[in-house]
């Protein structure tokens, strides 16, 4: 993402959205929600009325569960991918790979939404030992409404992934409202 000769990491409007639909900052302002670090190397725990309902991992944090369970992901795949963020919800054994995408000019955004089908396979393949289901989903901002993004946009669906603009419902996800 380039935006007046800025990288992307550098663009403030792409942290912005980010930091929008961060998924642990939203938890901790919903009423019976909170979160708690797991440790300081293996995610948090978000739990629902004092319930344990979920854990989340950000990039590295997903590796060091994975190690803690046994799985050494270097005999699964060959390069380690890194999740914007990871929603492990307990009760469906479900893993969310969680992918903020964000753009306000054609650039190289537009072929890593191609790249979902490829990468929720690599992560069936790091969890299959553990026994989870692995959605994929990108989180975009309205960028992503243009026409233009149709194909990618239909494509995203047919290969069992999945895009929201802007938000992830919590009962999409599984969690309690």
């Amino acid at each position: 993402m380039v935006k007046d000769g800025k990288g992307g990491a550098n663009t403030l409007t792409g942290l912005e959205f980010e930091k929008k639909v961060d998924l642990l900052s939203l938890l901790k302002t919903i009423e019976g929600y909170s979160v708690r670090e797991f440790s300081k190397k293996t995610g948090s725990e978000v739990y629902f009325n004092d319930k344990l309902i979920a854990r989340t991992f950000k990039k590295h944090d997903f590796y060091r569960y994975l190690k803690e369970n046994g799985v050494d992901w270097k005999k699964i795949i060959s390069k380690r991918l890194l999740p914007d963020d990871a929603l492990l919800v307990i009760e469906s054994k479900t893993l969310f790979i969680i992918e903020v995408k964000f753009q306000q000019r054609m650039g190289s955004v537009d072929e890593k939404l191609q790249t979902g089908d490829f990468k929720r396979k690599q992560y069936l393949k790091l969890v299959q030992s553990l026994g989870l289901k692995v959605k994929y989903v990108y989180v975009l901002n309205d960028w992503f409404k243009n026409p233009a993004y149709k194909d990618v946009l239909d494509y995203i669906n047919s290969v069992d992934c999945y895009y929201r603009f802007k938000e992830i419902p919590l009962a999409w996800l599984g969690l309690p409202l």
